[in-house]
């Protein structure tokens, strides 16, 4: 019997992965996804929130500021890549200074740190391309970015190596209480547990239910994003947001960790959990709201768009607490800023867990340390030298708009957590991610694949089963022909 069984590998179910990796627990951890950060975290904005908007007093506005404060030690052992670029709420009238200073007073109650309000002289010096009404705005300097699947994959990676045991593909069907835990029944077998996690995002309310709990509901609020190519990066040094109206963040302006630029989201309450289609009118929407932010961004240099889903409940707070079930606890409702509070919602079940009764007795090997994929578009000339002197397949590039190399893929392909899809190589070196979308290197990282896991070209997936790039081998027919003659 396992001590803990976790549900969902999104960035909530690995922050509390790598958390309870630090003690002497049996910990499984089941995904039913073919990867790590497929749901809600592999489509967000990939921000950091200073944790001024969240309503002080309610888990959010508790765990936001929290988290926040954590980023830079967990980038120091990790080495995901966070850059702490600050943010902006802008204003353009009476109105939204009104709100701007209840936003600033809410966050100083929050505990949120590097809180100001500025006026436009100072938001044009920092932002030079920003909409010339601006009158006001809230700047918030440990507002940052960060890529938000390769922040879940690193902290995924360090908890497998510390001993979590992760089952990819594997769905819960079912969960029995019994007297001394939880079987859980899933599509590869049952799994035993004293203590069930349930951080299965959208999906989280389904799990409750599993057990017997229906107090709470989760509603898909969708958010539609437009990516641009990196040429337009120059035109936000921050994260810019504007005063926040109907209770949502509303679009923001921003660079990614990656350089490109990104608009988004919208908000939209949708039935279908599955539902992650962008709609023309929605995204023109996002594309002249964010120029209201900064009127030169370039609706012609849009390289992909896409949408996530948010787990929202009705409450609109976190819902982080045993359950009335004794040993099945709810991580649920995470929606933003979840991947900000990620880290501080860990070291919160790992309280709740031990205050269950589960026994912590820390590790002594355990490693918070993260060894990152060689990537050589940070290395200097000479480093780069060096490593293809070690190995020369760090000087052959497949990608060429990311600059990713063959010796990089081969890496994420051998890394604790495998990896055979070309949406999972994505997500760890950015191999198809870039202007052209893979147009390019697609076919070359097929037949790296194909070579180092010996699987045919043909039965490879873009990220689960069925999205098979390749449908069968060309001149296959003739082929078989020629064989019975």
């Amino acid at each position: 019997m396992y001590d803990v069984c976790i549900i969902g590998a999104g960035v909530i179910g690995s922050a509390i992965a790598r958390e309870l990796s630090r003690y002497d627990l049996n910990i499984c951890w089941l995904e039913k996804s073919e990867d790590v950060a497929c749901g809600t975290t592999k489509a967000n904005s990939g921000i950091v929130h200073g944790g001024y908007d969240a309503k002080h007093g309610t888990l959010k506005g508790e765990l936001s500021a929290k988290g926040n404060s954590m980023f830079k030690r967990l980038d120091k052992e990790l080495s995901f890549g966070f850059a702490e670029i600050g943010s902006f709420v802008i204003g353009f009238d009476e109105d939204d200074e009104k709100e701007i200073k209840r936003l600033y007073e809410n966050g100083l109650k929050n505990g949120a740190r590097g809180l100001e309000i500025v006026d436009k002289e100072f938001i044009s010096k920092k932002e030079p391309y920003i909409n010339k009404e601006v009158k006001i705005g809230l700047y918030c300097k440990t507002a940052g970015i960060i890529s938000p699947y390769e922040f879940a994959i690193a902290l995924a990676e360090n908890a497998v190596e510390n001993g979590v045991i992760l089952h990819l593909e594997t769905e819960v069907v079912d969960i029995n209480k019994e007297e001394k835990g939880f079987i859980i029944k899933t599509n590869r077998g049952n799994f035993t547990s004293k203590y069930v996690i349930n951080a299965a995002g959208v999906h989280a309310d389904d799990i409750a239910r599993m057990v017997g709990i229906n107090d709470f509901d989760i509603t898909p609020r969708r958010g539609q994003y437009l990516l641009f190519d990196k040429e337009q990066g120059y035109l936000a040094n921050s994260v810019i947001f504007q005063t926040p109206k109907n209770g949502t963040k509303g679009v923001l302006v921003t660079k990614t960790y990656h350089g490109n630029l990104l608009l988004g989201p919208s908000a939209e309450y949708i039935d279908d959990k599955g539902n992650i289609d962008t709609t023309k009118e929605v995204l023109e929407e996002i594309l002249q709201t964010g120029k209201k932010s900064i009127p030169e961004v370039d609706g012609r240099k849009v390289i992909t768009s896409f949408s996530g889903l948010r787990a929202s409940s009705k409450n609109g707070d976190f819902i982080i607490e045993e359950s009335e079930i004794k040993g099945f606890i709810n991580v649920a409702a995470i929606d933003s800023p979840g991947l900000t509070s990620a880290p501080a919602i860990a070291v919160k079940v790992v309280d709740i867990v031990s205050n269950l009764g589960l026994q912590l007795k820390e590790k002594e090997n355990f490693n918070p340390y993260r060894t990152p994929i060689n990537r050589t578009e940070n290395m200097s000339p000479e480093e780069i030298n060096e490593l293809i002197k070690k190995d020369p397949r760090y000087g052959r590039i497949i990608c060429r708009c990311e600059s990713v190399t063959e010796g990089e893929i081969i890496e994420a392909l051998n890394r604790p957590i495998k990896v055979s899809t070309i949406d999972g190589i994505k997500r760890r070196v950015r191999a198809t991610g870039g202007r052209c979308q893979g147009g390019f290197c697609t076919p070359r990282i097929i037949e790296i694949i194909s070579r180092e896991l010996n699987i045919p070209m043909e039965e490879i997936q873009k990220r689960n089963k069925g999205s098979n790039i390749l449908v069968d081998r060309t001149k296959k027919a003739f082929e078989d022909y020629k064989g019975d003659c």
